[in-house]
């Protein structure tokens, strides 16, 4: 998984973008089965739209953000210094 500013070119900002391999799909996909109490035992094969999984991603709009490992990524892009504090020093 990976998660990085998107490449939106809005006036509100890039957005953020989280890459999931196939794998983490269809693990995503199986822990929403068990949160909605369908659990399956043996071998399983999970197609999207008739198509094994090869990849997929979020897109969260600039208005949003996410928090992942503790830090913090808002989809308006890096957070820049106010230019009126660095010039008060």
């Amino acid at each position: 998984m990976n998660i990085n500013y998107g490449s939106g070119k809005t006036e509100y900002g890039p957005g953020v973008i989280i890459e999931l391999e196939p794998d983490e799909i269809a693990l995503a996909i199986l822990a929403w089965l068990v949160a909605h109490g369908v659990h399956i035992q043996g071998s399983r094969t999970i197609n999207v739209n008739g198509e094994l999984i090869e990849g997929g991603d979020v897109y969260v709009d600039p208005s949003g953000f996410v928090v992942a490992e503790g830090k913090k990524i808002d989809g308006r892009g890096p957070v820049k210094p106010c230019p009126a504090a660095s010039s008060a020093r």
